[in-house]
């Protein structure tokens, strides 16, 4: 099963608030969320990043909220359908806003022409706000889904380390999201790049 249908399959089998499937056809016919990709360099820059990195971090987070000390200790638990919200929604800033220029790399000590991401936002309203402002615009968020979604860059952001250390104090579900995300980030896309090094 590709990303885009095994996201499509998680998204409508766990998320049925009123107003997921206006934003499901958005996602779907209005938006390059499944061709995007994550970022311009860093992880997910190819074609279908954002959405493969957006299942990663539900895998993750799924994985993080079973885990045995998670559940008794800190005594998280959340319905699958605000963690699939939040896993899969928390990039949706990212719509829409990569663009392919060609730019001048040296291949084989031959500078040729490729093709590039380049980020430009038609809309620049921060990025976990952003998000949430446009799940919003389709369908209630609870207040701990959008703090979760606003902070998921935690520490790694340009906030004030102690707003997102009080969010996260408040929000649990906020930790929990930022931890699958730089999990999906910095460890999957890793193991992604060995792989694919190893495979040449």
């Amino acid at each position: 099963m590709n990303d885009k249908l095994r996201f499509l399959k998680i998204y409508k089998e766990k998320i049925k608030r009123p107003g997921s499937e206006k934003l499901l056809h958005f996602l779907e016919n209005q938006s390059d969320f499944f061709t995007a990709p994550a970022s311009t360099r860093f992880h997910g820059a190819y074609k279908g990043g954002l959405v493969e990195h957006s299942l990663q971090v539900y895998d993750c987070l799924c994985d993080y909220l079973e885990r045995r000390r998670v559940q008794d200790i800190y005594e998280l638990a959340y319905s699958e359908e605000s963690i699939a919200i939040v896993s899969l929604l928390h990039d949706l800033c990212k719509c829409d806003v990569y663009k392919t220029e060609m730019r001048n790399k040296k291949i084989d000590g031959v500078w040729q022409q490729v093709p590039t991401y380049v980020f430009d936002d038609p809309l620049p309203y921060g990025h976990g706000e952003k998000s949430v402002y446009m799940i919003s615009g389709y369908m209630r968020l609870t207040r701990e889904e959008a703090f979760a979604i606003r902070y998921h860059m935690g520490f790694s952001s340009s906030e004030p380390p102690n707003q997102v250390g009080k969010a996260f104090e408040m929000f649990p579900l906020a930790l929990a999201l930022s931890t699958a995300d730089m999990e999906a980030t910095y460890f999957l896309e890793q193991i992604k790049k060995h792989e694919e090094i190893k495979d040449e």
